[in-house]
């Protein structure tokens, strides 16, 4: 069965998650940075609906999209190419995760509820998440945001409300990333628009071993507000 939180800041070990409970890890607890920073260094994220109680879970398998595998097809070259996007780091993080939560409530019903977005907030002014946002004529129309420790980023949710935007975003993070010796992108779980994009599952043995070199990593001075250029 899934662990109890407590007060007490700690997760059980994900390796030893129950295979009935399809990668649910614990159930309670808070949405505190001390929390939501240990949960990410184990390989656990919160997702749940607001009509439930927090929910933490570890997967199996896990998601990922390794840097060097990225799939960008004929239409996304083009569009990084020629519509001429203004694409930056860092900027209008409350606006990046505010739109990804009115997307999914659109289509699905939102998981990001004001509880998730007020967390990941508080993270962003600790310096431990991020976002690539995309313009066109200075409105906001793409985006992807995420906490990051170490060389690890974990992608939580992405937009797009103009062609190719949140591919966009996404191309110019893996390419800022692997300047910094990132070798992957945790996306958590699988979809079909994850794959076109080159994600695929790893086991979660395998993903917690990676986690488990690169997540300590003095986070290097990478992550002020800028503009990204094109790399091609």
């Amino acid at each position: 069965m899934p662990y109890l939180l407590s007060d007490e800041i700690v997760f059980p070990n994900p390796r030893n998650a129950w295979e009935d409970t399809d990668g649910l890890i614990a159930v309670g607890g808070d949405l505190s940075p001390e929390r939501l920073i240990l949960a990410y260094q184990n390989g656990i994220f919160p997702w749940f609906s607001e009509q439930d109680p927090i929910l933490w879970w570890c997967p199996e398998p896990r998601t990922v999209l390794f840097l060097d595998e990225m799939k960008v097809s004929r239409s996304l070259r083009k569009s990084i190419r020629n519509k001429g996007y203004k694409v930056f780091l860092n900027r209008d993080f409350e606006a990046v995760i505010t739109l990804c939560a009115a997307l999914r409530e659109d289509e699905e019903g939102t998981w990001i509820t004001d509880e998730m977005i007020q967390a990941y907030l508080q993270l962003h002014s600790l310096g431990l998440a991020h976002c690539v946002s995309v313009y066109e004529d200075s409105q906001l129309v793409g985006g992807l945001y995420g906490p990051s420790l170490g060389r690890f980023f974990f992608g939580e949710s992405m937009f797009s409300r103009a062609t190719d935007a949140s591919k966009v975003a996404l191309y110019y993070l893996v390419e800022y990333l692997k300047e910094y010796d990132f070798k992957l992108i945790d996306c958590q779980l699988s979809n079909q628009h994850l794959t076109s994009l080159g994600a695929r599952d790893i086991s979660r043995d395998q993903f917690l071993d990676t986690l488990e070199k690169d997540v300590h990593k003095p986070q290097v001075a990478m992550w002020s507000v800028k503009e990204l250029t094109m790399t091609e």
